[in-house]
């Protein structure tokens, strides 16, 4: 019974965490403030290679290929600096939201009051860590991204521009 109950709990908290996340205003997260911003040991998000992040990020659930309210995580060959940035905020929110379903795995014990209770929340934290690094990855490679089609655009912009007479 401590199973199935555990179960649910793990279910309920995925499930409202993502009707949470979606409804957070993104305005609120910013890429360079803490804890979203790079830290000098990540080196940019080049630590992440060491663990061949990589290989396999790619073959993890992504739930904005189920969940259709999501913004996907592809980014197109026309895509605009304004779709990067919208990218950006969505991998702090995902970070956020992993980071708080870790907190709440907590909440398993109280099904379990033993050692499998630990083991369980040490399985369902081991779980969500991976879409943390994913995001502290990705985010890095996303805002060099941005700025380089912020410069493109503005020296397109200089190019065209109409010269003073």
């Amino acid at each position: 019974m401590a199973f199935l109950k555990s179960v649910i709990y793990v279910a309920v908290i995925g499930i409202l965490a993502h009707y949470v996340g979606e409804s957070l205003p993104r305005r609120l997260f910013c890429e360079t403030r803490f804890p979203f911003c790079s830290f000098p040991f990540e080196r940019s998000g080049k630590l992440y290679k060491v663990i061949g992040i990589r290989r396999w990020k790619t073959r993890l659930p992504d739930m904005s290929r189920i969940m259709r309210d999501m913004l996907p995580k592809r980014i197109g060959p026309n895509a605009e600096s304004e779709q990067i940035d919208a990218l950006i905020k969505e991998t702090c929110v995902a970070e956020c939201i992993h980071h708080w379903l870790c907190i709440f795995s907590v909440g398993i014990y109280f099904f379990w009051k033993n050692y499998i209770g630990v083991i369980l929340i040490f399985v369902y934290v081991g779980c969500n860590v991976p879409f943390i690094l994913i995001q502290r990855y990705n985010r890095p490679h996303l805002i060099i991204l941005r700025e380089k089609m912020i410069k493109r655009k503005e020296k397109r912009a200089h190019a065209y521009a109409d010269p003073v007479l």
